[in-house]
């Protein structure tokens, strides 16, 4: 299943508002084919898997958790970019950016 990191968890915490959570999900498009998304909500849909995360209301759809099963979400600032970064043990290929993959 999809986990975060401890810097992720802090940052989406941070973020969150009480009446919000957080949607885990790929969807077709991107470089390599499928890209990764993270959206913040306030409505669960019936077959949403609810993630193991403290503190956060983390969701991910069916479809998205079989793709994602081996995937980390890390929270990285560095000099040249900040932001949510996909760790995806089960892709093949990942464009340059790091934001789409196969």
């Amino acid at each position: 299943m999809v986990k975060f990191t401890p810097k992720a968890i802090d940052q989406l915490v941070k973020t969150l508002q009480p009446n919000e959570m957080v949607r885990v999900a790929v969807q077709g498009g991107g470089c390599s084919g499928m890209s990764y998304k993270l959206s913040i909500e306030t409505e669960v849909d019936e077959e949403d898997i609810k993630l193991d995360i403290p503190e956060v209301n983390a969701y991910v759809d069916p479809f998205s958790a079989d793709i994602l099963r081996e995937t980390t979400v890390h929270y990285e600032i560095t000099l040249q970019q900040q932001g949510f970064k996909f760790i995806n043990r089960l892709a093949n290929a990942t464009c340059g950016c790091g934001s789409s993959f196969r």
